[in-house]
């Protein structure tokens, strides 16, 4: 991966939680080399695990998605309610989950379920700007980074698998082996770099055309 560095250090501690833990930090940099906080998902592949059946949100609110990142187990549903007072479309033409949930006004909710694994782009057919990401994985052990670029997954099975770090913006994520164990922090750190932002075509792969003035706010 362009710019991305792995480093990986793997220690052996005592632990009181069913399975193994993967711990550790990951650094995140833009292109040139600046540190920078951004949202980052840790997972770990390698065995599937069932559902949890929750609904993971991603907000429509001052024309952003928030969050922009979100990370679902495979058969889990992603709600996308809309927080502002003007229309917004929700549309993906990834892969793993094409779909189109129309325009929809404040106050309106829908949603999609995810059964296949992959990376899915979300887009808003009215603007431009609004950009998300979801990463349909597996198995339940993902994670949020903290702010001060700390995670910990609990719950891994005992064997070989390989862990992944990614946020929006990098050309894909960085990864690395590791062997858990029964009782035991594996710890992990990584480092990714990323890129710019790329521009999308609209929900029929044209491009967007400017606001009329007054359409939408």
């Amino acid at each position: 991966m362009r710019g991305a560095v792995l480093a990986l250090v793997l220690l052996a501690t005592t632990g009181a939680h069913a399975g193994g833990r993967v711990v550790g930090t990951i650094k995140i940099t833009e292109a040139d080399g600046k540190p920078v906080r951004a949202d980052a998902i840790v997972y770990v592949v390698g065995f599937p695990e069932p559902p949890a059946g929750t609904t993971a949100i991603i907000e429509q609110k001052g024309r952003r998605f928030v969050p922009d990142l979100v990370a679902v187990t495979v058969g889990d549903k992603v709600a996308f309610p809309n927080g502002d007072p003007f229309l917004h479309n929700v549309f993906s033409q990834s892969p793993p989950r094409k779909f189109d949930l129309g325009s929809f006004k404040k106050g309106e909710s829908k949603d999609r379920q995810f059964t296949t694994p992959g990376v899915v782009e979300v887009y808003c057919n009215i603007h431009p700007e609004m950009a998300a990401t979801i990463l349909v994985l597996p198995n339940r052990r993902h994670t949020r980074v903290g702010p001060d670029g700390k995670f910990a997954i609990d719950g891994v099975p005992p064997g070989t698998w390989t862990v992944f770090a990614y946020t929006r913006r990098a050309p894909k994520p960085v990864s690395a082996k590791i062997t858990v164990t029964e009782g035991a922090d594996t710890t992990v750190e990584l480092a990714l770099a990323r890129g710019s932002d790329a521009a999308h075509p609209n929900k029929y792969g044209e491009k967007y055309r400017p606001e009329k003035p007054g359409t939408y706010r």
